[in-house]
């Protein structure tokens, strides 16, 4: 059995190996693959990816990349294809192929198929000389030097290669369509990605309590309002106007003082350039100030009319810190 120093040895030469065939990669481009960039953009379908074996992986990946940058694509399993799911494929579809070799009897029998059909063919191949690389309209090359398994057998090197190239023609669509984070957040509403990209703070204080006392407050229903109202602070209203705010953490300092809180009025000790934000701002926004002031809470002011407050234990329960 190898010792530790000799497992972490053999797993760094495989990124070492793999980091070098991806840096390689980029010397491969040429314009085949700007040409299949603009044959995708042109397009009025969708993008089909096909692929059998490892690279049917890989395939699956890169039609979920792609649609979550706003290219619709489908998965299509070259085995599958010849035995019905051809279907799949519309006339205005462009076709992707991933293959190593190029030259599997699936990919034989599923070409010239697609190429009765009149479908546009984009190979991503490590084999330039293969049926694919020659049936195709245009190749991306994925030749690699070297699998990654001692052996040279186990896709390995080959199979990165391909994701990378995926990779590279999702992000290139991305950027000549003017994809936006706001375009991202469409198709990623679920999980903490897409509540950092659309969550705003009126969804987060909808349920809170609104704490307010006005200016001339006595010390002890300050202390009571922001007792009940479990936010940690208090808007301070002059006839329905804001003038500032009470945290717990000026009343702490207020009585680290040793002032008497019967000779103090809420006007005496608040914050009268309190931090703001609007409801319509992202929640992630809130916290950032909040992290850039070293503070707890924000007041949430629309029109110069206080409406609430933010705190940011509620925007770490939602997950998105």
């Amino acid at each position: 059995m190898k010792s530790f120093l000799q497992i972490l040895e053999t797993a760094k030469s495989v990124i070492r190996l793999e980091s070098e065939i991806i840096a390689e990669l980029s010397g491969k481009l040429n314009d085949d693959f700007a040409k299949a960039v603009e044959l995708i953009l042109s397009s009025n379908g969708r993008v089909i990816v096909a692929g059998v074996g490892k690279s049917a992986n890989i395939a699956s990946k890169i039609v979920a990349t792609f649609n979550s940058t706003g290219q619709p694509a489908v998965f299509l399993h070259a085995a599958d294809a010849i035995h019905g799911d051809l279907g799949n494929i519309q006339k205005n579809d462009v076709v992707i192929c991933i293959s190593k070799s190029g030259n599997t009897e699936e990919i034989k029998y599923l070409l010239p198929l697609i190429k009765n059909m009149s479908n546009k063919i984009i190979a991503i191949c490590g084999n330039k000389d293969s049926y694919l690389a020659n049936q195709a309209d245009f190749l991306i090359d994925a030749t690699v030097k070297k699998e990654a398994c001692p052996h040279n057998l186990a896709p390995t090197s080959s199979t990165t290669a391909q994701l990378v190239l995926g990779d590279a023609l999702a992000i290139c669509l991305l950027e000549s369509k003017n994809f936006t984070d706001k375009d991202f957040a469409r198709f990623h509403p679920g999980g903490v990605l897409g509540k950092k990209l659309y969550l705003k703070v009126s969804d987060i204080i909808k349920n809170n309590e609104i704490p307010s006392v006005e200016s001339d407050e006595s010390i002890r229903n300050v202390i009571i309002e922001i007792s009940r109202k479990r936010l940690g602070a208090t808007a301070v209203l002059e006839k329905g106007n804001l003038t500032g705010i009470i945290t717990d953490g000026d009343l702490r300092r207020m009585l680290e003082k040793g002032i008497k809180i019967e000779d103090v009025l809420s006007k005496d000790i608040m914050n009268k350039t309190p931090k703001s934000i609007n409801s319509t701002a992202l929640a992630i926004q809130a916290l950032k100030i909040m992290e850039q002031h070293n503070i707890s809470q924000l007041l949430v002011v629309d029109r110069e009319n206080y409406i609430g407050i933010i705190h940011m234990h509620d925007i770490l329960k939602e997950g998105i810190a």
